[in-house]
């Protein structure tokens, strides 16, 4: 007779050390938490306004310019409100009249629906995929923003950044501009910023912090188009003026008052990161942890990886499809060991389990996981 779910006990010597395994928030090195303990009485709880929380929001942006390997002219733009706050702000400060959404997931569509909504902008390009796949952008002279999606966290489909039928529409007096949301991709994937205007993300999962605050990394070009839009007199709520956020960013502040944990815990792990090795160093943990995962789906007869063309599949977010055996099941029995945050993404409705693999993850847990998940299924 089988198992329930909650009987199961997991063996000491197949678990995790750190069973977080979700796709956001995320993870939070404990590391980490002791250094925000470690300013708890200087930092939290102080004026957002004075040297002590400028002076580490000043190392948060040095830290990305660093960590991103941004050129001259780039500036980095922090805001409150996280990346669905900085779709609002994008649609008045970015979107001169047309974007076009590639959409393939929860979240990139969202964005779509966004400037779909906003009035004085007209209907968006909207070109789909499948889930499980993604799009490709189509050149359109009319197009004034491209929004692409690094990663998509809901279905662990990652694309490339690199579109160089593009690359005409970003030249002249005019650009075309590339918007990214990278919120799942930003800490655990390589790019260009050749390839890139506005690469945008909020910080509770490659980063290991909480939410409720966009980081936004604007080329010369990105930012000279939020001040044409802000000098052509459009109406813009303060808090979703990127203007007054890049104004305020090169004050090493925010236009109002930001959680000052999130910040302190976004740069220990933005500078964690530059102490292994940076950006690529932080990819290749996440690229451990995923192709371990993939690959032990792959040799299992009741799991194969949802995403099917390997080149599209997430290197930080792994989607894995159950044949045979309840995923919902396999999730509840992890929880009952403390292995948390597995289950698959509500409204794709599959049978699958939905796994980070974001840097701060250990490579050595991930493969934990993927033995305990056979224990599981041996007993279900």
């Amino acid at each position: 007779m089988a198992a329930s779910p909650s009987s199961i006990s997991l063996p000491a010597e197949l678990r995790p050390a750190d069973g977080r395994f979700g796709s956001g928030p995320s993870k939070v090195r404990p590391e980490a938490v002791k250094a925000l303990e470690a300013r708890a009485l200087d930092y939290m709880g102080t004026s957002h306004r004075r040297t002590g929380v400028r002076s580490v929001v000043g190392r948060l942006r040095a830290a990305m310019t660093e960590l991103f390997g941004l050129g001259d002219g780039w500036e980095v733009v922090l805001g409150n409100g996280g990346s669905t706050g900085f779709w609002d702000a994008a649609a008045f400060s970015m979107i001169e009249r047309r974007a076009q959404h590639l959409a393939f997931g929860e979240f990139s569509e969202k964005f779509s629906a966004v400037t779909a909504a906003a009035p004085h902008l007209e209907d968006p390009v909207v070109i789909t995929a499948p889930y499980g796949s993604h799009p490709t952008p189509e050149p359109d002279a009319g197009i004034d923003v491209y929004a692409l999606t690094h990663n998509e966290t809901s279905t662990g489909v990652a694309m490339p950044l690199a579109q160089p039928q593009l690359g005409p529409f970003r030249q002249g007096a005019s650009p075309a501009l590339v918007l990214v949301d990278a919120t799942s991709a930003a800490g655990a994937m390589t790019w260009d910023p050749a390839d890139v205007d506005c690469y945008y993300f909020a910080p509770q999962k490659a980063f290991a912090a909480d939410g409720g605050l966009f980081i936004a990394l604007c080329s010369p070009n990105a930012i000279e188009r939020i001040e044409r839009i802000d000098s052509d007199g459009r109406y813009k709520p303060a808090t979703l003026d990127l203007a007054i956020a890049a104004r305020n960013s090169r004050q090493d502040q925010t236009y109002n008052t930001p959680a000052l944990a999130t910040i302190l815990l976004t740069l220990e792990t933005a500078e964690w990161m530059l102490d292994g090795g940076g950006l690529a160093w932080a990819a290749s943990r996440s690229a451990a942890s995923s192709s371990s995962i993939y690959d032990w789906a792959a040799a299992r007869d009741f799991a194969s990886p949802f995403v099917t063309d390997p080149q599209m599949r997430s290197p930080v977010v792994c989607t894995i499809d159950f044949d045979g055996v309840s995923a919902d099941d396999i999730a509840a029995a992890l929880r009952a060991n403390d292995i948390i945050d597995t289950e698959g993404y509500r409204k794709l409705g599959r049978n699958q389990l939905r796994i980070a693999a974001f840097p701060a993850i250990d490579p050595i847990d991930a493969e934990a996981l993927t033995a305990c998940i056979d224990y599981i299924v041996e007993r279900l």
